[in-house]
């Protein structure tokens, strides 16, 4: 078995791991009913822009309470973790951008639906990048 299989597994065995996935899930969801209802205030805007907003405002939400409670034990400074959270929102929020792109645009799909859809394929983007990025210990 390979250095990262072994890490993965060990990661998966810890309670501590879970629990930590359990807390982000319920920040997340804060965060997703804050992108709907944002997202949908904006539509007058465009899909897109309001999708953009949206997701600034979520991603602003998320990272007070995933500082805050979720990984509380691994504040670091906050300047450079937030720059991190920042950073791995933007490449979500770009994967969140081009799966609009497809429901949306290509598939004919409707707004809120694209975009409920579109949010739930990248959390665990934004999981693993945060966990592992920007608030590692």
């Amino acid at each position: 078995m390979s250095a990262l299989a072994d890490r993965a597994a060990q990661a998966l065995r810890s309670p501590h791991n879970w629990i930590q996935l359990a807390k982000f899930g319920a920040v997340g969801f804060s965060g997703y009913i804050v992108n709907l209802v944002v997202y949908t205030a904006l539509l007058g805007i465009g899909a897109h822009q309001a999708a953009a907003v949206s997701f600034v405002v979520a991603a602003a939400n998320n990272y007070w309470w995933n500082r805050h409670w979720t990984f509380a034990n691994q504040k670091g400074n906050f300047a450079y973790q937030s720059a991190r959270f920042f950073a791995v929102a933007l490449v979500s929020l770009a994967v969140n951008q081009l799966w609009l792109l497809v429901f949306l645009d290509w598939l004919g799909w409707g707004k809120i639906v694209s975009q409920a859809v579109a949010i739930v394929l990248v959390t665990p983007l934004n999981f693993i990048g945060n966990k592992l990025w920007s608030f590692r210990p």
